[in-house]
């Protein structure tokens, strides 16, 4: 395992909801960095299906077990929530070569408004490659067992949400 440097990272998005391969990014990257704080967007240009506090509690039910991983909502520009938590770097997980073409473009444009503030890139652990919250979703919403891709915490609140007539999985 590497050695943690002694700084601190932030870990941007929507996270509606939050998934299995977030939790797999949070965990590593959590792993290279002091301290991670994971950002959840208040807006994202996205119309989430959960509230941001629901996202925000998710998040911090997936990885309570971090100990030093913190989880906060923002608004605005990325840049500037971690300038002002004092980040030296963003995390952001990679699927697809898609993925890159996108995150590429947005890592040299948050590094054009602030100089000194690096994007790391983690590839998605094979497992969760195909994964995304829309997919699980999406998923779910058809009746479909998502229990292998959320955290246990995530999984009563998206079926609750998606499929009322359920009872608890």
């Amino acid at each position: 395992m590497p050695s943690r440097s002694s700084s601190r990272a932030v870990y941007p998005g929507t996270f509606d909801p939050f998934t299995n391969g977030h939790l797999d990014i949070a965990e590593r990257a959590a792993a290279i960095f002091e301290e991670l704080l994971v950002a959840v967007s208040a807006d994202s240009g996205k119309q989430p299906m959960f509230s941001l506090d629901e996202r925000v509690e998710m998040a911090r039910e997936a990885c309570g077990h971090l100990a030093n991983v913190q989880v906060a909502p923002f608004d605005g520009l990325i840049v500037d929530f971690a300038r002002s938590r004092g980040a030296r770097a963003l995390v952001k997980g990679l699927r697809t070569a898609t993925d890159f073409e996108r995150e590429m473009q947005m890592a040299m444009m948050n590094r054009s408004l602030a100089p000194g503030l690096d994007t790391l890139l983690l590839l998605a652990d094979s497992r969760y490659a195909f994964l995304s919250s829309g997919l699980v979703r999406e998923v779910c919403g058809l009746g479909g067992d998502v229990s292998a891709y959320v955290p246990e915490s995530v999984l009563p609140r998206l079926v609750g949400r998606l499929q009322p007539g359920r009872d608890r999985p």
